[in-house]
């Protein structure tokens, strides 16, 4: 390698500070398929792409587990060393598993460039879209809780204990200590955490008794689309991931009934554990909904995998046993994607019928196909949530005839 590197020095020379350029590095597991690696490589690379990098090439090998060193072997190593050292724009290499402090290390001792994984990443895109006060203090708690068992690895100047005249003696290491000042960052975060949570419990109560409805879904399915169609707001919305950090709630009235519908953070797979943590006090808003209106891209080809790793996630919050309406979106999409030109009508018309019967039989729950952008299937899916909203009216007022 031409050049030099110190991991103790503040500035690096061999992180550019222009335009970021990215290689991604998977592992095929046992049992996993490669297929299977693809789509995460591919998450990961829209995940790059949202965070402002741009991906050169990625680097896949198969094994039974991860190198607890360098998380790929030494020869696939040395091949992702050499194609960064040809390519001097690259300036950062994205691993798709969490890497331990002693991992990141080793391989920024070895590809003189700066290292990520998957969670860095995610937090990355987190701090840029955190907004509110509380959005900020939870992607900052996950932060910590993410660098807390990392430090020793991330800075190995802090590994000695203080040498020199006046230092000598038992007392704390500077790792100590700086863990210490990490652990007590968090449980002044939770403290205040908590707080906002109860003010944002509160601001519930006072809500009185309309029913709450909450979208929840894989990250970039449309769901702050269709809150805007449905509800006639402005929510920030765009074809990235993790567009929407904040629970944004809206009063929506269909004819004259009201009703509360709430748009959540996206979902992904590999979410790391300590975000799920972190924001469980937004994802309150999916615990205390009576209805649930689980949008999915059905455009996307594992829209399959992403159901059910929302559903896992719903499991986590104890909310999957909610009533629920499952709303494929970007039905135009799927469309142009799947259908030839030449296409008949009724051909396209049965396609969907049948793709719409086996979903429903799979899902145990009914479901409609839309396109909140281009306003196809909405007034199917106002007919049904009125539906489903009435049901519960009836289960809350049952003895009392409510006249919206």
């Amino acid at each position: 390698m031409a050049q030099e590197w110190n991991l103790g020095e503040k500035e690096r020379k061999g992180i550019a500070k222009s335009v970021e350029y990215a290689v991604l590095v998977g592992v095929t597991r046992e049992g996993q398929t490669d297929e299977r690696t693809r789509e995460y490589l591919d998450e990961l690379e829209f995940l790059a792409q949202t965070a402002g990098a741009k991906t050169t090439r990625r680097f896949t090998q198969k094994l039974q587990h991860p190198d607890r060193r360098t998380y790929v072997r030494k020869g696939k190593l040395q091949e992702i060393a050499d194609y960064v050292e040809m390519n001097k724009q690259i300036n950062m290499v994205i691993f798709d598993d969490d890497l331990t402090g002693k991992q990141v290390s080793i391989l920024e001792e070895e590809l003189k460039v700066k290292i990520l994984d998957r969670s860095s990443l995610i937090l990355d895109i987190f701090a840029r879209r955190a907004q509110t006060a509380q959005a900020k203090t939870q992607v900052e708690l996950a932060q910590l809780q993410y660098m807390l068992p990392r430090l020793r690895g991330l800075w190995t100047h802090l590994e000695r204990q203080r040498g020199g005249i006046g230092m000598r003696g038992p007392g704390e290491t500077e790792i100590e200590t700086d863990r210490r000042i990490v652990r007590d960052k968090i449980s002044l975060l939770k403290k205040k955490l908590d707080k906002i949570d109860m003010q944002n419990h509160t601001r519930r109560k006072q809500r009185g008794q309309l029913i709450r409805v909450a979208l929840v879904g894989y990250t970039n399915v449309g769901k702050s689309t269709l809150m805007n169609t449905l509800s006639k707001s402005d929510v920030f919305a765009e074809n990235k991931l993790f567009a929407t950090l904040d629970t944004t709630v809206r009063k929506v009235v269909f004819g004259t009934m009201p009703f509360l519908l709430s748009d959540t953070v996206g979902f992904i797979r590999k979410l790391p554990h300590h975000l799920v943590e972190s924001f469980k006090s937004t994802l309150d808003e999916v615990r205390e909904s009576d209805i649930l209106v689980h949008v999915v891209d059905i455009a996307h080809p594992q829209h399959e995998g992403h159901i059910a790793s929302v559903n896992k996630i719903l499991q986590e919050l104890e909310s999957f046993d909610k009533p629920t309406l499952y709303i494929f979106n970007k039905i135009d999409l799927y469309r142009e994607n799947n259908y030839d030109d030449y296409l008949e009508d009724e051909a396209k018309a049965e396609i969907e019928s049948d793709l719409k019967d086996r979903l429903e039989n799979n899902l145990n729950n009914p479901s409609i196909f839309i396109s909140a952008l281009e306003k196809e299937g909405i007034p199917q899916l106002r007919t049904k949530l009125t539906e489903l909203i009435e049901a519960q009216y009836a289960v809350r007022y049952p003895y009392q005839t409510k006249h919206w």
